[in-house]
């Protein structure tokens, strides 16, 4: 799942960023970026600020991302769940462009209706001895109720635009947003608690033997301030715990049987 979704993820992301990718091959992902994004992610402030008072129109970077882990060593920038660069894009996402309302392009000269989806990337985090996130697409159709997974990689073959084309209308929800994300959360927990957990109960060993290690080198010792401190450390380094948050999402208004 981390390689497909995450590849997806980042073509989907460089895409409505209106960049082009020049390659995307067994997890290798060449991207031209155009001069916003290459002043979002590239920091180079100081080159900008010269091109622009020279007057000229500058020259964007190449991007090479690589999420396929047998090809870490090509050349290009591995990046991966937990990654720096992952993590830039992220924030970019969380900062400014979080939520949207996009509608799917229609060649018609008939009354079309567009139904309503709520859309969501959701990052899903198990936090402990080890860490390690995924990301989820999940889809909402907020007149019947069917839900669908890895919906991005089917939004990527449909053309997208923040207007309605002509002769389309859109349906009004039955299902209230609020009342869509809590039934995509419950799916999600469930999914969660179908999962493995191992790695949990392995966590939370380590964590009791450290803190009996701890309370050992502090025995007979009277700094009971700097030995608790010590073990709120080590809980919240071993602690198991696992946290969903929103990336992005958006409402999204699809021909019928789109998805």
């Amino acid at each position: 799942m981390a390689i497909t979704d995450l590849n997806v993820f980042l073509s989907n992301y460089f895409t409505a960023k209106n960049c082009s990718i020049i390659e995307n091959k067994d997890g290798i992902l060449q991207i031209q970026l155009n001069e916003h994004m290459d002043r979002e992610l590239m920091n180079r402030p100081f080159y900008w600020h010269y091109i622009k008072k020279m007057g000229r129109e500058g020259d964007p970077m190449q991007l090479t991302l690589i999420t396929n882990p047998n090809k870490r060593d090509a050349q290009g920038e591995w990046i991966h769940f937990g990654s720096p660069r992952l993590q830039q894009i992220m924030n970019h996402l969380k900062s400014n462009e979080r939520f949207t309302k996009l509608f799917q392009k229609v060649a018609t000269t008939k009354k079309t209706p567009l139904y309503p989806w709520l859309i969501m990337n959701i990052k899903i985090s198990y936090q402990g001895q080890h860490k390690k996130d995924e990301i989820i697409s999940i889809g909402l159709h907020l007149v019947n109720g069917k839900m669908k997974l890895n919906v991005m990689e089917e939004l990527n073959s449909i053309e997208l635009q923040t207007t309605i084309s002509d002769y389309c209308f859109t349906l009004s929800p039955l299902i209230r947003l609020k009342s869509g994300y809590l039934r995509i959360e419950g799916v999600l927990s469930s999914y969660i608690d179908d999962q493995e957990h191992s790695w949990a109960a392995e966590s939370m060993a380590t964590l009791n033997e450290e803190i009996r290690t701890l309370k050992h080198f502090y025995e007979g010792e009277n700094n009971t301030e700097r030995m608790e401190n010590e073990i709120e450390e080590l809980t919240e380094k071993y602690q198991p715990r696992i946290s969903m948050n929103v990336i992005n999402g958006g409402i999204f208004y699809l021909k019928e049987n789109t998805l």
